[in-house]
């Protein structure tokens, strides 16, 4: 049964009402009845795909002597100087001045550094840094992270991990907490929950399952799913309006894995030039690098869709309410142009993203002597290339597909320019003039 609004009386047949556009109700069954269809697939998914082992055995070169992980323990470095180095006391446990070197020792940095936590605390510790590229410039005062090991006759050795971090990440962390609830607020602080959960999902899912060995496109679709449904819906309210952009993401999501898979074969990248592929495929064998690649071109290209389809969908809302003479041809085109300015910078953004992320290695190839094409056909780089053209031809796609989606919600089939379904058209003779 219609509103009665719709149906007008003999002294009031206007042409269009001004209520608010509404939505379709046979769309709107049709995209829940899919995200309810998909979500119920992902959900199988995680089941299937959930790692059936705790963790794999930690491989050497991150194990400790005694072959479990390396443990960490807090330090404050309380003197610094440059002098004889070969103390006897240099990474073990000792309270006072630490034994002096023998005679005719090289120098080096030498630094001394309370530990402040594990069983030793309370106690010292001896650094000695040769000073070079890469090794730390320690500074009185300075908070730093130590390994510390038990060696094969069971004596504690302690050596320099990291540069301690909490305070200042901890603080830039609160900064953009702040900052984004202040700005968006409730809905910020919905935003910033579902980056706690995108994360939870990565550590407590997606690298387990990999560990596991699980199929590495199954694993990033489901993972990518789960996160979106988490991030969209938390971030912009559970409506229409978001699962449109939800499905439209989707879908996007499906086209970057079919595409990431394709261009890999094409193109044979093999993920071996970075470093840590490498150390991958020596001591985690069972892990395949291809798809940890494909595992990273899925879920890196999340959050630019994600971006582009929910303005996408609110975009064809909006026009849809503010004009609801507008027809779906008219809605739809207009959304479109406001998605080609929108292509048109995500575009560049994605690529100059990929290509200050490979600035190290251009420089090194530089460097090298090597010509451009050589390159730009190297591994690393190549794999920063098709990267981003998987991300903008996903990201292309992705506009028209979320805005036609966005469009039968906001304008259901069978109804008139106005939105609504069109009224019952009264007699000639009881019809008046406005």
């Amino acid at each position: 049964m219609r509103p009665m609004s719709e149906f007008h009386g003999h002294g009031h047949g206007h042409g269009h009402s001004d209520g608010p556009a509404p939505m379709g109700p046979v769309a709107a069954k049709v995209v829940v009845g899919l995200l309810v269809a998909i979500g119920i697939a992902v959900l199988i998914g995680v089941i299937a795909l959930w790692p059936g082992k705790p963790g794999v055995d930690v491989e050497q070169p991150f194990q400790s002597a005694q072959g479990g992980a390396v443990v960490t323990e807090s330090g404050t470095v309380t003197m610094q100087n440059i002098g004889d180095c070969g103390s006897p006391s240099a990474g073990r446990v000792f309270t006072g001045a630490p034994l002096p070197p023998p005679a005719g020792a090289y120098e080096c940095q030498r630094s001394i550094v309370d530990i402040e936590s594990g069983p030793n605390t309370g106690t010292q510790t001896l650094l000695e840094i040769i000073p070079g590229p890469g090794q730390p410039d320690l500074r009185v005062g300075e908070s730093i992270r130590l390994s510390r090991q038990t060696d094969v006759n069971g004596t504690t050795e302690y050596s320099f991990e990291d540069y301690a971090r909490g305070l200042p990440v901890t603080l830039i962390a609160l900064a953009f907490a702040v900052v984004v609830i202040a700005v968006a607020r409730w809905r910020g602080f919905r935003a910033l929950v579902g980056i706690v959960v995108s994360f939870g999902v990565l550590v407590l899912f997606t690298l387990p399952a990999l560990l596991d060995g699980q199929p590495a496109i199954p694993v990033a679709l489901v993972s990518g799913a789960v996160i979106l449904y988490a991030v969209l819906y938390l971030a912009h309210g559970v409506s229409l309006r978001t699962s449109s952009a939800l499905l439209g993401t989707l879908a996007s999501m499906l086209v970057a894995a079919i595409l990431s898979y394709a261009t890999i074969e094409m193109t044979r990248l093999t993920g071996l030039s970075e470093e840590q592929n490498t150390n991958v495929q020596t001591y985690i064998q069972h892990v395949s690098i291809t798809g940890l690649l494909l595992a990273g071109f899925i879920i890196g290209s999340l959050g630019v869709l994600n971006d582009v389809t929910i303005t996408q969908a609110a975009s064809a809302f909006e026009l849809a309410s503010l004009d609801p003479d507008a027809s779906r041809r008219q809605i739809f085109g207009s959304a479109m142009r406001v998605g080609r300015d929108h292509i048109a910078s995500t575009v560049y953004t994605l690529v100059l993203a990929y290509a200050g992320g490979a600035l190290p290695l251009l420089l090194l190839f530089s460097v090298a002597g090597r010509s451009i094409q050589d390159v730009l056909l190297s591994d690393a780089v190549a794999i920063e290339i098709v990267r981003s053209a998987v991300g903008g031809i996903a990201l292309a796609l992705s506009v028209p597909l979320t805005t036609a989606i966005a469009v039968m919600l906001a304008r259901p089939i069978g109804a008139g320019p106005s939105g609504r379904a069109p009224a019952i058209t009264p007699s000639r003779g009881g019809r008046h003039s406005k």
